[in-house]
């Protein structure tokens, strides 16, 4: 079983910097790719941000140059550094990791998330 714990969401003000941090928990033998996904209020779940084990990274247009993804892999820990905040980043953010882990005599691919975390971003 892999579980995934975030933290660091909380109130920002614009054009202020907050940090998320989710950590994998388990017998995780390979992250194969760590992400964040946000969904506010009314609206659907979006990616928008992601790294993976070779070093590509994708992120939103909304969100370029504004938020950057590192995982940490001895800790097994996915960051969103999340700078020049804007109240339309006000939503609750969730990480997705895709990991392979050991459970059950074998190992195992888990695609798990987060809990979620809010952030509210005031104007």
């Amino acid at each position: 079983q892999v579980q995934l714990v975030e933290s660091g969401g909380g109130l920002g003000q614009a054009g202020g910097s907050l940090r998320l941090s989710c950590a994998a928990s388990g017998i995780i033998s390979r992250v194969n790719a760590m992400g964040w996904y946000r969904q506010a209020p009314g609206k659907q779940r979006e990616l928008i941000a992601s790294a993976t084990v070779d070093g590509g990274t994708y992120y939103l247009d909304s969100v370029k140059g504004r938020f950057a993804i590192s995982i940490d892999n001895a800790k097994n820990t996915v960051y969103l550094q999340m700078n020049s905040l804007k109240p339309e980043d006000t939503a609750v953010y969730y990480c997705n990791a895709d990991v392979q882990y050991w459970g059950a005599g074998s190992y195992r691919r888990s695609r798990s998330w987060g809990q979620g975390t809010q952030v509210t971003v005031s104007a």
